[in-house]
Formats: C-alpha cells, structure tokens, sequence
C-alpha cells in the first residue's frame, strides 16, 4: 500500500474518533442525602433519605425520575393498598429556572402502622426552553393518604442530584422559568427523560446521542475507505 493510501485511512480514522469523543454530551449525576422534614396531621415527623434523579432524553425533553432508597414520615394507622399518594417537585438552577412536577402511583401493597412509609419512583416530563448547563435537586415531597396531606420539605439545603447540558427550542443561554414547560405522570418504574440537542444522563451516559454520534463517525470512515478503494482500482486500470 502507497503513503498516500496509508495516509488516507488514518486520517479518515482519525476524524471518526474525534468526532466521537468531542461529541458526548455532559451530564452528572449523584446521590444526595435529603433531610426531610415532615408536617403531618399528627405532628411534625422527618427522616433522612438519598434522593436519585435521572433524566433520559425522549423527543424534545427530559423524562425525569425521583427515586428514593429509604423511607419518609409514617402513618400512625395502617395504609391500605392504593391509600397513599405521592408527589414532588424537583427545583431547576442553572441556565433555567423553575420547578418540575413528579408524580408517582399508589401504594402497591399495604403499609403498617408506625413503620417508615416507602415512596415509589416519582416521574415528570422537562422540556427545556433555553440552553445551557441545567441543576435538577429535590424539592418538597407531598403525601396525600385517607383524607389528609402531609408536606416534607427539605432543610438541609441539598446539593444537585443532576446536572444536564440541554438545548432549548429557542437557543438561548440566558436564565429564564419553566414552570410552563414541565409536567407530571405516573411512574412506571423506569428511569426518565428527555430533550433536543440533550444527552441522557448518567446511570452514566447518553445511549441516543452516543449512538448517532458513533454512526455519523462510522459514515466518515467508510467514505474514507471508499475513496481509498477508488484510487486503487483506478491505479490497477491505469497500470493494466
């Protein structure tokens, strides 16, 4: 093989990776100890749970997810199935400002009395209207069961759960709300997410963007290649 061709190749190769690698977008994600302190009908109650929240891109927004891996507040009777009914805020920092709402469905099964009340994955929709680097961290946590609602908000001023690099619709970098723009929906478990320009958050990286990015780097390579295969048979024509 000439120094041409060789050089050729590499070069294709070269602008494939680099393409790759500056492509994938920023995104971080932690677990973030939420002290939690409730008002209930029978007197005030707090506990102490991490807080996980993911955002997987869907369309032109963000599918958000609130897990929680302990349980908050209680209930001094029995919860039977379907009794209670949880639902959040996540407060937005960054290039945006604004709250998005969570919800999640009932109770699957019946909670003791006493006994430290599990919250199920809570989900929203973000869609984002300006561009930048977005905070997502836990806000007030509401409880309805039996007829009564209980407020558990946060007092140790928690550190961000999420951070996302998205594009809004307008492009714009500057700060703005979107309260508009955001929406609750049952949980079905999942993680959540999504947004244009956007990539997925962490568990750690963004599949969708990866993935378009990785196809477009492979097209650069193969025409590449096929220009390489072109001069070839056009220096075996000229030869023969």
């Amino acid at each position: 093989m000439s120094n041409q061709k060789r050089t050729t190749l590499a070069l294709a190769a070269a602008l494939a990776g680099s393409i790759v690698v500056a492509g994938a977008p920023a995104a971080h994600a932690e677990v973030v100890d939420v002290n939690y302190q409730c008002v209930t009908p029978i007197g005030p109650k707090g506990a102490v749970s991490p807080i996980d929240i993911k955002g997987v891109r869907s369309g032109a927004a963000y599918k958000l997810t609130m897990s929680f891996q302990k349980g908050v507040s209680s209930s001094p009777v029995e919860l039977g199935k379907g009794a209670m009914n949880p639902s959040a805020v996540i407060e937005l920092g960054g290039a945006e400002q604004g709250k998005v709402q969570v919800t999640g469905p009932a109770n699957s099964e019946a909670i003791p009395a006493n006994t430290p009340i599990k919250i199920s994955d809570l989900s929203g929709t973000y869609t984002p209207k300006k561009s930048g680097k977005v905070t997502f961290t836990a806000g007030v946590l509401t409880i309805k069961a039996l007829g009564t609602t209980t407020t558990c908000t946060p007092k140790n001023s928690p550190g961000l759960s999420l951070e996302l690099d998205v594009q809004g619709a307008g492009g714009s970098s500057d700060g703005g709300s979107t309260d508009g723009g955001s929406t609750g929906g049952a949980s079905t478990g999942g993680s959540t997410g999504g947004a244009s320009g956007g990539g997925e958050l962490p568990r750690t990286g963004p599949l969708d963007s990866a993935t378009a990015l990785g196809t477009l780097g492979g097209t650069v390579l193969l025409s590449g290649a096929a220009g390489v295969l072109w001069l070839t048979r056009r220096g075996q024509r000229s030869a023969g």
